[in-house]
């Protein structure tokens, strides 16, 4: 036993490192194997707990501030708040603390809330009860405490507890039927195979006395590949060794269906299971809106510094004189003489920067984030986005990339359920050049379903007709198409032998279709019993064939094969597949007429499959047996070793004839692509359904159209030519074009734009995503994005899911970082979703899981149309105007103080009384704004869903560039120099009241920021296009309440003041006739600059947004004719 075990581990450790690293050993039911066998050197695995939480109870604190605090506000206020504790500073401390303190904690308390809700739903799926066989009994436990090498069973409706190897069911011939919705998206039902010679243990007795061992891969998050081998012993015996493939594997989040229940053993568990290594854990998004909100945070706190930094030295240079710096009324004290310069200087920068910090006021986030939460509500509130069929309406799961839904430049889409219905429609099959419609119309009749053939051509001779139903035998046996043992979901129960349909479930929904249409045209398949399949003709005899072989579909070979013998003992391979796939292998048959039709069907967006066959001899056929075998227990290179047999078998065809079928569009799919794209939006395919399949949807969605030249990157050109040669034939290809175009980079829409299509499959792209052996990323990635970008459309096919977020992250983080949105129905999409910028869950019959884990959620594909359009068009131009109006109006307020500072000897004496330095921001110019920035229609809806190019004005961030941003800061630099030395000029050395008296430092402080406020207030009035009776109430009503505030504040008498410095101030200021004439021309004279260069640009350089209102400026609606719900 210790020379087993010696020879075991140096066969682990020093076989090989892929032995060593790719493989692992799966005790079933934790019994050692017999004596002489394979050593008991159990593996350390994970438990079977789910983890999806961000923070722990430990952690949350520290990493929620931490996450908090990399927001560069509210960094930028701690470091204020914690210089007005340390030092004395012209304001209180709590001005800056408070309102920190609030929004630190309200964050808090919403993200602790977020994942109290994940830790809560983590801890349901932790403690759901599962049945384990323990000493031939079923015992129940938590879910959490399942691990590798337990025999689990599973009932029906149940989903799988983790990834089981699938041993036995309650179904005689070892079947068992999965939907995987939750998993890939695709709510059809799989077949799924017991091993085969444990599937005849039916009880907990008879699983529990299984003694067998299975050695299988490392986990791996593809859903589609598993390779093992299990190896079942007896007592006398060698062990029997059986390959194990995608097709004994159970995978966690699948339900078991129409099936009493099965017997499965654990392989992989809790974080390693397929569906959590595809789980893709949710970061925080953030929207370019806010980015450049930061950078221009950090441009103002230069500004800021620099403010406080020339002060500081003139207030030193203004005091280097001696009377200036202690004058007779003001002594220092000993203390103060003997401080240190540098501290002095440093304290005084400090106080400074405190005096001038309103330049950034939390109360702009504050209103950003009440904008988005508000702004939400008109998505839900759309009755448009409403779907009637489903009951269902948007959702908006988070707030904070509203605006984004206006940046986006780039679309990735799913295809199944997303652009589709999922729905497939058999339409027709050509066989020999006839052609069969179901239900076709003749001579005005629809013919019934028993003899719906039409015969298009002329009908066929005697060995035709031979060849007819050879084809219709063909197509009925070659699928893994299962009937339903029990149909009460449909109806009552209903018998294959009845001669009514049979209801009938695959993991595709073509080959659903295509036996449903075969069986319209009088050939029935019945059942699979026993290995036996059978089916009704058109003289409604019985026929058996026995199934000896499945070649399997795969994504390279495109085609999937079976070999069966007839009662009479003729063996046949049926194969069908892709006309590219199908051709090739073809020796007999009429091809030129059965190419036309493809190609006719293909054109229409039909899924066309060719179906061929050969005759096989007895000892041909057990050649192939050994060759499959063989193949089948490689537990290494299997994949390829199989690829090779199925070469030599799938050979010397006889072309039978072709099949079409239709899988219907979602309503509006179409427009809204083409609305996308004539909005500048590149639109991407990313699927795992097959390539034909894929581009025939992609053409019958105009995402590809008939003049489209379709590029290709996929494993069948790669296995001709490599990787290098193709990525680089296909750049000079698409740049040599390019460059032959006219240089307009607006003209996205012009013919010779739409002149490429891309088409790369999963295999491909993993070679383009291979890094390089220095670790570094390949270069093919940046071949590979110069052709996309110069394509018009991009279809990738038989992506995995992880595969899918890989594409999005790619494009999102190329040298342009262009805004990317996701959409998708099904879990299969949720890492997309996750990675892009965007992430929109379509509320789908695939389950929810894609419509939860996104940022919003909408029934239908064509209400993105919408979404981005209208709704994600005014998000974009509302922030984009609330955030560069917030730091122009702030620009104007502190601007003033910094130039009083060189009137009052740079002693830090603010400028304005506190209650207008508190309230400036947050009442008497907060609420217009923040309404502006809801119900602001610069265009109306109905212009932008009719005109989409006019989504490219915003494209780009281009509201908040440089050039912008500059333009509203020297805007508010001029209206500071107008308010401060306007007012100073105007009242400089005059009595300006009726007793002779002059203005005092308040009185002079009250008029700059009376005729600043009106300014500003008066600014977003010229800037409103959209006025409703709120506007008019909100705008009119804060100038009022200033007014009647500054009256109230000065004109009693407050006895919780302990001074009152401008009682009196602001009556006696309007009292003056000069005061009121300072007043309208210094407000006239601020505003006078922005209408001007309105006028001028309108007339000269109009946007296409300007054109329009322009052009709608006669026809405008009435005041309040839009409802504030349609916003």
């Amino acid at each position: 036993m210790d020379c087993t075990l010696v020879r075991t581990l140096v066969h682990r450790y020093c076989a090989g490192e892929e032995d060593c690293v790719d493989s692992r050993t799966v005790y079933v039911g934790h019994r050692e194997p017999p004596p002489g066998a394979e050593a008991y050197i159990p593996h350390r695995c994970p438990d079977n707990r789910i983890v999806s939480s961000k923070y722990t109870f430990w952690n949350f604190i520290p990493k929620n501030l931490f996450e908090q605090f990399r927001r560069i506000a509210n960094f930028y206020f701690l470091i204020i708040f914690l210089v007005q504790l340390i030092i004395d500073t012209p304001t209180s401390p709590v001005t800056s603390g408070l309102p920190l303190f609030f929004v630190i904690t309200v964050t808090a308390i919403k993200q602790g809330y977020e994942d109290w809700l994940r830790h809560k739903a983590d801890s349901a799926v932790n403690q759901c009860p599962v049945h384990f066989v323990q000493h031939g009994r079923l015992v129940r436990k938590q879910s959490r405490k399942l691990r590798v090498g337990d025999i689990v069973m599973v009932k029906e409706d149940e989903t799988f507890p983790c990834d089981l190897i699938f041993l036995s069911s309650s179904r005689a011939d070892g079947t068992c039927h999965v939907t995987t919705a939750s998993l890939d998206g695709e709510s059809s039902h799989k077949t799924h195979y017991a091993v085969q010679d444990t599937k005849g243990f039916h009880t907990e007795e008879d699983i529990d006395s299984l003694h067998a061992t299975i050695e299988c891969e490392r986990p791996q998050p593809d859903l589609y590949k598993f390779v093992g081998r299990i190896n079942v012993y007896s007592d006398l015996n060698d062990p029997v060794v059986r390959p194990l493939g995608s097709e004994n594997l159970l995978l966690r989040g699948a339900a078991l269906k129409n099936t009493e229940k099965i017997f499965g053993v654990a392989v992989y568990t809790g974080m390693e299971t397929k569906m959590a290594l595809n789980y893709q854990s949710k970061s925080q998004k953030r929207s370019a809106v806010e980015k450049s909100m930061n950078v221009f945070l950090i441009v103002y706190l230069c500004i800021l510094i620099s403010k406080a930094l020339i002060n500081t030295v003139m207030k030193y240079v203004w005091q280097s004189e001696p009377f200036r710096d202690e004058p007779w009324y003001n002594q220092k004290t000993e203390a103060e003489r003997q401080r240190n310069l540098l501290l002095r200087a440093f304290t005084d920068f400090l106080a400074f920067m405190v005096l001038f910090n309103y330049i950034i006021p939390v109360s702009m986030y504050v209103t950003v984030e009440m904008q988005k939460f508000l702004g939400s509500y008109f998505i839900t509130w759309d009755e448009e986005m409403f779907d009637e069929e489903t009951g269902e309406g948007p959702l908006v799961n988070t707030s904070d990339l509203n605006e984004e839904l206006g940046q986006v430049e780039y679309v990735f889409t799913d295809k199944t359920g997303t652009l589709t219905e999922n729905n497939m429609e058999f339409k027709e099959c050509c066989v020999e050049g006839h052609v069969y419609v179901p239900h076709a119309v003749c001579n005005g009749q629809v013919l019934p379903a028993a003899a719906a053939i039409d015969m298009i051509d002329t009908s066929p001779g005697a060995g035709g007709r031979e060849r007819e139903e050879l084809f219709f035998r063909a197509v009925c046996l070659c699928h893994t198409v299962q009937v339903k043992d029990d149909a009460e979901v449909d109806g009552p129960r209903k018998s294959p032998d009845s001669g009514k349909r049979c209801a009938y479930i695959s993991s595709s929904p073509d080959e659903v279709a295509l036996v449903e249409g075969i069986q319209r045209l009088g050939f029935t398949y019945l059942r699979l019993k026993e290995n036996y399949m059978e089916l009704r003709n058109r003289d409604n005899d019985i026929e058996r064939f026995e199934l000896l072989e499945i070649l399997s579909f795969d994504s390279v070979r495109r085609r999937m094969s079976v070999i069966v013998k007839s009662a009479t003992g003729e063996i046949y391979l049926f194969c069908k597949g892709a006309d590219s796939s199908i051709f090739p292998r073809v020796v007999e048959g009429k091809v030129d007429q059965i190419r036309s039709r493809v190609e006719r069907n293909a054109v229409e967006g039909l899924r066309t499959l060719c179906v061929a066959y050969k005759r096989l001899m007895q000892e041909e056929y057990e050649g192939i047996y050994k060759l499959l075998q063989a193949a089948r227990v490689a537990l290494h290179d299997r994949e390829r070793k199989l690829a090779e047999a199925y070469e030599q078998i799938e050979k010397d065809l006889i072309l039978l004839g072709a099949t079409a079928v239709e899988d219907r569009l979602q309503e509006k799919a179409a427009d809204t692509i083409e609305a996308l794209q004539k909005a500048g939006i590149k639109v991407w395919v990313l699927t795992g359904d097959k390539m034909e399949t894929a581009a025939a949807a992609c053409y019958a969605c105009r995402l590809f159209r008939r003049n489209t030249q379709l590029l290709e990157v996929t494993t069948k050109r790669l296995e001709e030519q490599s990787l290098h040669d193709v990525l680089c034939e296909l750049s000079k290809t698409v740049l040599h074009r390019s460059a032959s175009l006219t240089r307009d980079s607006f003209s996205g829409l012009s013919a010779d734009m739409q002149d490429y299509g891309l088409i790369i499959d999963g295999a491909a792209l993993s070679l383009i995503m291979k890094p390089c052996e220095d670790g570094s990323s390949s270069h093919y990635r940046e071949l590979f994005l110069d052709i996309c970008r110069n394509c018009s459309a991009v279809l990738c096919c038989r992506m995995a899911p992880l595969q899918k977020a890989q594409i999005v992250k790619l494009i999102k983080f190329s040298k342009e970082h262009p805004i990317t949105l996701a959409i998708g129905d099904g879990a299969n999409d949720v890492s997309m979703i996750l990675e892009a910028h965007v992430g929109i869950g379509i509320i789908g019959k695939e389950g929810r899981q894609a419509a939860r884990n996104s940022d919003y959620a909408i029934p239908k594909f064509k209400h993105l149309k919408k979404m981005l359009l209208v709704h994600g068009h005014f998000y974009y131009i509302r922030i984009s105007e609330l955030v560069q109006y917030f730091f122009y109006k702030n620009v104007c307020f502190i601007f003033p103080q910094f130039l009083y500072q060189f009137f009052c000897g740079f002693s830090q004496q603010t400028l304005y009384d506190t209650a207008y330095l508190t309230l400036y921001n947050i009442s008497f110019t907060s609420l217009p704004i923040l309404l502006h920035s809801l119900t602001e229609q610069h265009v109306s809806m109905d212009t932008l869903k009719r005109d989409p190019a006019l989504y490219r004005d915003i494209a780009k961030n281009a509201l908040l560039r440089w050039r912008v941003f500059i333009y509203w800061t020297f805007l508010g630099v001029f209206d500071a120099l107008v308010f401060f030395f306007g007012a100073y000029f105007m009242f400089e050395n005059t009595t300006v009241t009726s007793n002779g008296q002059v203005f005092g430092n308040w009185t002079f402080g009250t008029l700059v920021f009376t005729v600043m406020v009106f300014t500003v207030t008066l600014k977003l009035a010229l800037d409103t296009h959209y006025w409703t009776w709120i506007n008019h109430f909100v705008i009119w009503g804060s100038l009022l309440f200033y007014v009647i505030f500054s009256l109230l504040w000065g004109g009693i008498i407050w006895p919780f003041l302990s001074y009152q410095r401008m009682y009196y101030v602001f009556i006696r200021m309007l009292s003056s006739g000069p005061a009121w004439l300072a007043i309208v021309l210094l407000v006239a004279v601020s505003l006078l600059p922005d209408v001007l260069k309105k006028v001028l640009c309108r007339q000269l350089w109009p946007s296409a947004t300007e054109r329009v209102q322009t052009a709608c400026l006669v026809s405008r609606p009435p005041l309040g004719s839009h409802p504030l719900a349609s916003l």
